[in-house]
């Protein structure tokens, strides 16, 4: 009985946890352990950490946020491609009834009825414009065009010059793209819609929406003849809305047969199906992705990964196959990569990248030996406007002497592009030879950073530390060029009635004559003015400052100041402020962006307020993403040869655009421990200690996706600058008892690292806030560059750029030929 009893207890305890770990309304359940009798109780730290859960269920959903590939270094330069004597401006194709096909300078465009035959080394406008209205000289008449493709020719005059229509009535015509004449023809051979139509060696093979696939396969060394050869009939399942040649394989793919409205976890889609069209009697495959997927929108191989199959899908996703063993065993999903928070509209392997195109009118292209992915290249191809289709003219390596990769948009455009990405290794080697048509000089930058808890400027009495402190701050470098001073909560973000007449009033909505709510605008009143004093009055009389950018947003404060002989070289200056708070609406927590330009190289400040809570790093790491990749500065309109200021081809637009990046603010991470230990590691000066579990060390150095993983910081060797009690030296004794971190911080970023130089990274003993202030200074190298020294290096380095073309050529011709594409 004893016995019984002493088990009853534990019993009890184990039916406990269910309940209390529902939850309610969204909130995490609080930590549960079970204790059995006679156990001893558990150290404090448990209290500290039991919101574990929390941690893993972010962990869990950064996933989602952050492992987008990193396009922190992606050239937003358009890889225009040269070889034509006509643009392709002027040729239309009516988005989703158009279709077009590309060999050389031979571009044929198709809609309903019509049949335009343009030749861009003659002529912008059509050579030949045909109308099935009078049949093309043929007893068909009035045909609607639905599928077009060259077919291959065993002679090299003939070379992509022979093109095939499919038709509405399953028709198939040939015709010859030089003389607009049909050469021959195979009436209803399909009997319904032609949808598809493919080239893969020397055999042509087309598809109708009934799933009736024709394989044309000539005898070797025979030419191809539409009229007389004998097609091989394949059966498929019918109306399959994605379908292309993969490696020799028939890849099709159409809507889920539930409609999409599947569970995910309870089953999987879209279907995948593979045929091995060029085998007689070989079966089809059906196949499922790993996990639920929308529906597939193309697909693509890649030269550098052979045995894979890359299918781009609706929601953002590439799904990763590979293509079956030599003993016949089926393709199977390998891996699935999330690459965008849109559709995947389009894709195509190019030479060594990956570009899909988004509903934005963007293509990326991607390189995927790294992970997660990076994005090389991400630039405006289609003005805004869905990127419909991405494919490579195989003819042009042969014709054109190029890799041609040309896109159609829903503008209705076509566009070619460079596919070995030559602008952008002629612009490497620029970078490389930088020094030898610009000339240098040194700068000093201080940067003064303080979240100030709406503190005012009159409260910095009492001790020395708090008097002098912005005297001090500002002599800790001798005589600096750019002073930024970067603060937040200048007003009390915890009270709701100052907050609300902030966003009513504040910010962008002043009036004319600039004035805010009155209590509002006299706490960045009060601020301005002291800093002004103190630089006035820190600073010689025969060296005086201006300020040039003065903003705020909700509690941020931005003040730059340049000193009056480094103004008259500064240019383009412009501001731009990004909200995160309230899903993006509010602005207690964001940045403040300021940029401009001295001599010829870009410099950007951000002063930023990210998402508090000692558990918060998902929301954290996407505010930081949300404001290092904001495009709304105001552009340079010079001419996009002349722009030399700005890097990876950008026009100042974007923050990611400028040579050097300076963060700073109040970034909120924290270290992962608990209070107490912290505290005696401060106290003990063991500060390595603490700096193995500060939060944004860990990002840095842990999570590939995180995008200040490209930011540089200096050697943290100051205690951690938040929590304090108000005017002690005490950290927070208030009931929430918060862990002292590392909340306060100064980043940079260059594209040549090594001209920006910490000359310090300090805090300061000003004890008006929960906060101590820190700075950092530096010592930044800026450019001046001779445009007529540049252009004579350009050349050269465009000459070079031929030779190492003919090489990669020649390694994608092979490719192409493997593939039985060309």
């Amino acid at each position: 009985m004893v016995e019984l009893e002493s088990h009853t207890p534990s019993e009890s305890s184990t039916t406990l946890p269910p309940p209390e770990r529902k939850v309610f309304g969204g909130h995490l359940p609080p930590p549960t352990r079970t204790i059995g009798l006679g156990d001893k109780l558990p150290p404090p730290r448990r209290a500290q950490s039991g919101s574990s859960s929390e941690s893993e269920e972010e962990d869990d959903s950064k996933v989602k946020v952050e492992q987008l590939p990193d396009a922190s270094r992606a050239s937003r330069r358009p890889p225009i491609v040269d070889c034509h004597n006509y643009s392709e401006f002027n040729i239309h194709i009516p988005a989703y009834t158009g279709y077009v096909a590309v060999s050389g300078h031979t571009v044929a465009v198709a809609s309903h009825h019509h049949l335009r035959i343009y030749d861009l080394s003659v002529s912008a406008s059509p050579v030949w414009n045909l109308d099935s209205k009078d049949g093309f000289d043929t007893k068909l008449k009035d045909f609607k065009i639905t599928a077009l493709e060259f077919r291959p020719s065993l002679n090299m005059e003939d070379r992509g010059h022979f093109l095939w229509l499919g038709t509405k009535d399953g028709h198939l015509l040939e015709i010859d793209v030089r003389t607009s004449v049909v050469t021959a023809m195979r009436p209803a051979i399909h009997a319904h819609t032609v949808t598809h139509m493919f080239r893969h060696g020397q055999s042509m093979v087309s598809m109708d929406d009934t799933g009736k696939v024709l394989v044309f396969a000539p005898p070797e060394g025979v030419e191809m003849n539409l009229a007389t050869l004998q097609a091989r009939v394949v059966r498929i399942a019918e109306k399959q809305e994605f379908a292309k040649l993969l490696g020799g394989q028939l890849w099709t793919s159409t809507r889920d047969p539930n409609g999409g409205g599947t569970v995910p976890g309870t089953s999987r889609g879209p279907y995948v199906r593979v045929y091995d069209v060029f085998t007689p009697g070989a079966v089809g495959r059906s196949l499922l992705p790993t996990e639920h997927l929308g529906a597939v929108t193309a697909g693509t191989i890649l030269a550098s990964q052979p045995g894979h199959v890359y299918l781009g899908h609706e929601g953002g996703h590439i799904s990763i196959w590979s293509t079956g063993d030599s003993d016949g065993g089926p393709p199977q999903c390998v891996e699935i990569v999330k690459v965008s928070a849109s559709d995947v509209l389009s894709l195509e392997g190019v030479n060594d990248r990956l570009w899909a195109g988004s509903r934005k009118g963007l293509i990326s292209a991607y390189d995927i030996t790294s992970k997660p992915w990076t994005v090389t290249n991400c630039w405006a191809a289609h003005d805004k406007l869905p990127v419909l289709r991405i494919a490579v003219d195989t003819w042009s390596m042969e014709k054109l002497d190029r890799l041609v990769v040309y896109s159609v948009g829903r503008d209705e455009q076509l566009r070619f592009w460079d596919g070995l990405l030559g602008i952008d290794w002629i612009e490497q080697e620029l970078l490389k030879r930088e020094t030898e048509f610009s000339t240098f000089r040194d700068m000093t930058v201080l940067i003064v950073s303080w979240n100030v808890d709406s503190a005012k400027p009159d409260a910095l009495t009492g001790p020395p530390e708090n008097v002098n402190f912005l005297t001090d701050v500002l002599t800790s470098v001798d005589s600096p060029d750019v002073i930024a001073f970067g603060m937040q909560e200048l007003i009390d973000l915890e009270s709701r009635k100052m907050a609300a007449k902030t966003v009513l009033l504040g910010g962008k909505n002043k009036s004319q004559d600039g004035t805010i709510s009155q209590k509002v605008s006299t706490s960045y009143k009060k601020w301005y003015d002291r800093l002004v004093l103190a630089v006035r009055c820190a600073m010689p009389a025969d060296s005086p400052y201006t300020v040039v950018h003065a903003e705020n947003l909700v509690g941020l404060f931005t003040c730059v100041f340049v000193k009056n002989t480094e103004k008259i070289r500064l240019k383009h200056a412009a501001l731009t402020t990004v909200k995160r708070g309230m899903g993006g609406r509010y602005g207690n927590k964001g940045g403040i962006i300021a940029r401009f330009v001295v001599d010829d190289t870009s410099v950007c400040f951000i002063n930023c307020h990210l998402a508090a809570g000692q558990h918060h790093v998902r929301q954290r790491n996407a505010d930081a993403q949300a404001i290092v990749e904001d495009n709304t500065l105001l552009p340079e309109v010079s001419p996009a040869d002349e722009i030399v200021a700005y890097v990876n081809g950008g026009d100042g637009s974007a923050v990611l655009d400028h040579e050097i990046v300076f963060m700073n603010g109040d970034m909120n991470y924290r270290i992962d421990q608990r209070r107490e230990a912290v505290i005696a590691a401060v106290k003990a000066g063991d500060l390595e200690h603490l700096l193995i579990h500060d939060q944004l060390r860990k990002e840095m150095k842990f999570n590939r996706g995180f995008r200040l993983r490209t930011f540089s910081e200096g050697p943290l060797t100051f205690a951690p600058t938040y929590k304090y009690d108000r005017r002690s030296d005490e950290y927070d004794t208030s009931e929430k008892a918060r862990v002292p971190a590392w909340c306060d911080r100064v980043l940079w970023r260059a594209l040549v690292p090594e001209r920006v130089q910490q000359l310090h990274y300090r805090r300061w003993e000003a004890n008006v806030s929960d906060h101590r202030p820190i700075s950092a200074a530096f010592r930044i190298t800026v450019k001046q560059v001779n445009h007529e020294a540049r252009e004579h290096v350009k050349a050269q380095a465009m000459a070079r750029w031929k030779e190492v073309e003919r090489d990669r050529l020649s390694a994608a011709l092979q490719h192409y030929i493997d593939q039985q594409m060309i």
